[in-house]
């Protein structure tokens, strides 16, 4: 099995899954800054949309981190965490709290993260007019997420599940920007940051945080290509010109 991903919320997020479910897998790092995703070889043989992550399990060449994680969940149930509800209510709970996260939550993150850690690294200007536009949504909408978890301890019901898993990439960039307010968006909001924090202290999370930060912090030094040693604890430059590197889980 393998991932192919790179800096996004979405790539935690296909990572997380696998981590939760104690999949062997293979990395193989794409740099989409770089452009490595609209390449005529990624197009036509991962994405023909040009993005990351993409799941290769034997023939199945799937994308959209969401599909990824509910195919994991879903071919690999009786491995790992179990990420879906039993009850047929719950599920369809879980379902709903996922459509929430595309449509009301994770535009107005996203915009934070593009503009407070992408577009830095990139050497573009941060508009920080939609930077103010967003927290003040945002903090609307995690309003209602503070209500419903004060109902239940996540957000489909008393067990972890994909809808939440979802919810914790862009919320840990979040946590890492400076800028006065975004991390009292969870942080002012005792639930939500209940919820975070027993989150945060998932082993599958742990696991996909080494990786995810030593994959940034040597993005951000254009120190490329790298591998990771198997403790995930320490890390090899690779003399070699290549701008892709398979890493082994």
């Amino acid at each position: 099995m393998k991932l192919h991903c790179g800096l996004t919320t979405e790539n935690l997020a296909a990572k997380f899954g696998l981590h939760e479910k104690g999949l062997d897998f293979e990395i193989v790092f794409v740099d989409w800054v770089a452009g490595e995703s609209k390449t005529k070889a990624f197009l036509t043989n991962l994405n023909p949309f040009g993005q990351v992550p993409v799941l290769e399990d034997g023939h199945l060449k799937l994308f959209e981190s969401k599909a990824i994680t509910r195919y994991l969940a879903e071919q690999y149930r009786d491995v790992g965490t179990d990420l879906l509800p039993n009850d047929p209510k719950e599920r369809a709970i879980m379902s709903m709290w996922m459509e929430i996260n595309t449509n009301q939550f994770h535009p107005f993150a996203s915009t934070l993260i593009r503009e407070l850690i992408i577009k830095p690294y990139q050497g573009l200007a941060t508009d920080f007019t939609s930077v103010q536009e967003s927290k003040m949504k945002l903090s609307e909408v995690l309003n209602i997420y503070e209500a419903r978890l004060g109902e239940s301890s996540y957000l489909a019901g008393e067990t972890f599940t994909l809808a939440d898993l979802h919810h914790l990439p862009p919320i840990h960039y979040m946590l890492r920007m400076e800028e006065e307010g975004v991390k009292n968006l969870i942080y002012s909001r005792p639930n939500i940051t209940a919820w975070v924090e027993k989150m945060k202290l998932r082993p599958a999370w742990l696991k996909t945080v080494v990786k995810g930060d030593h994959i940034f912090e040597l993005m951000k030094q254009r120190r490329l290509p790298i591998q990771f040693d198997a403790s995930c604890h320490e890390l090899t430059s690779v003399a070699e010109t290549t701008t892709m590197v398979t890493m082994n889980n």
